[in-house]
């Protein structure tokens, strides 16, 4: 089999923890980045160094063309994962990697080292095949699944070095592991934390119950007048910056093979819900939203303990379309949150450091019908129109900080339980993407640097 020579380092990759968001697992990040950094000079990539920031580190390399003033293409994934929990749902240990039924599972198979790796590979191969038709610009992270805080600032400090004519993101994905997809955007991301206050300490709920406000109820009070029954957001100002969709944009989603059928049976829900006058692909890929991703407070334990909670608190996300600037909505948040702030109580919101802007690259830019083109030839399939529903936090400050567009060239499948138990990543998608790229960097080489 073609990975067959690559499956043992795939799983090495794979059993390093870089989860960016722990604390515990720093030294584990700065192992992966260190792992990285000698299989791209394995490869004969020139220039490879491990970058510091301010937090995480960043991979850089360089494999230059085989003439002079040739285009430069800056490939971008991202090597730190997700948390592993809730590890009781994983059916073999999240970084003990596993192939089962040409499937490698492990947390950061699919999400994103099944895109890192592979890209390697492939400059790798071209390079033994005789050179590269464009120079080639590694650029691999590990704060992606953090939002990203401190690769904008180094891309600012080193224009020079990530300079280039393109960015490629192997992070990413297509449509479904049989019908490929051309991605022209994905949505920003931005978020607050609330917090409400009621007494100084937890009370007993038949001296306190009725004379002082409960700040859990407060806290449900005050969600429910962000959102109404159909999905539509409250908050005031909310939609005035969006974008609305064109009519080419509304037809190209309508083409989308989605079976709303088989959605709901992978979401595990009875019915599917969301803001009315839109379609589901629509509601997914070009129109923002509003979602409490975390609430807590009280007694949590077996049983219950009869009290008013001191304190509750809750996460909020939302995702975001051009023309929506995260500060924008942070603070129109900010000004709901103490507009609705219930009687008897204190509310306080923070926003969380790495929000992201959104980002599209036009219809008509000419590297769209290079990456039709190839996508068709690797799937034998026309590519649909897509954009990412998720967020590449990057995507957008590569456009604002180096003046360059991104395309998304990564093949791993929606099923892949990406940021959930049992991830996994088919290894025909791994040589799929050794395949494919040399293919894109040569037909890129002929329309970049025009």
């Amino acid at each position: 089999m073609p990975h067959a020579p690559y499956i043992e380092e795939f799983l090495e990759f794979l059993s390093i923890p870089s989860v960016s968001a722990s604390p515990e697992h720093k030294l584990d990040i700065e192992r992966a980045a260190q792992w990285l950094k000698a299989r791209m000079e394995r490869a004969g990539i020139q220039d490879a160094e491990v970058i510091p920031t301010a937090g995480h580190p960043v991979v850089y390399g360089l494999a230059a063309a085989a003439e002079s003033g040739a285009p430069t293409v800056l490939i971008y994934g991202h090597y730190d994962t997700q948390p592993e929990d809730p590890l009781d749902e994983w059916v073999t240990e999240p970084f003990k990697p596993e192939v089962r039924d040409g499937k490698v599972f492990a947390r950061g198979a699919a999400d994103n080292k099944g895109g890192v790796l592979p890209a390697i590979v492939a400059i790798e191969k071209a390079l033994a095949r005789g050179g590269l038709p464009v120079n080639v610009k590694f650029l691999f992270e590990g704060e992606e699944e953090i939002g990203s805080p401190n690769l904008k600032p180094l891309l600012a400090a080193k224009k020079d070095l990530f300079k280039c004519d393109l960015v490629v993101s192997v992070d990413g994905g297509m449509y479904s592991r049989e019908v490929p997809s051309l991605t022209t955007g994905s949505r920003g991301l931005c978020g607050i934390q609330i917090d409400v206050y009621g007494p100084k300490q937890d009370l007993h709920s038949g001296s306190a119950g009725g004379a002082v406000n409960n700040p859990l109820i407060a806290l449900a009070q005050l969600i429910a007048t962000m959102k109404d029954g159909e999905g539509k957001v409250l908050v005031e100002g909310f939609y005035d910056d969006v974008a609305a969709l064109t009519q080419s944009e509304r037809e190209a989603f309508a083409k989308t093979p989605f079976d709303e059928r088989e959605y709901m049976e992978r979401a595990g829900v009875k019915e599917l819900f969301g803001e009315p006058g839109f379609s589901v692909t629509e509601r997914l890929w070009a129109r923002p939203t509003l979602d409490v991703v975390g609430i807590w407070g009280g007694f949590q334990g077996e049983g219950v303990k009869t009290i008013i909670p001191a304190r509750a608190s809750c996460k909020i996300t939302c995702r975001l379309v051009p023309h929506q600037e995260p500060d924008k909505v942070v603070a129109l948040l900010k000004e709901h949150v103490e507009r609705h702030a219930p009687r008897g109580v204190r509310v306080s919101v923070t926003a969380f450091p790495g929000n992201s802007r959104p980002y599209v690259i036009p219809f008509d830019h000419p590297v769209m019908p290079v990456m039709s083109k190839v996508l068709k030839d690797l799937y034998g399939k026309e590519p649909v129109i897509v954009r990412m529903g998720g967020t590449l936090p990057i995507a957008r400050a590569f456009l604002d900080i180096l003046g360059t567009y991104l395309v998304f060239f990564a093949t791993s499948s929606p099923d892949e339980n990406v940021h959930g138990p049992n991830e996994f990543y088919r290894l025909e998608e791994f040589d799929r993407l050794v395949e494919g790229l040399p293919v894109l960097l040569k037909e890129l080489s002929g329309v970049l640097g025009r």
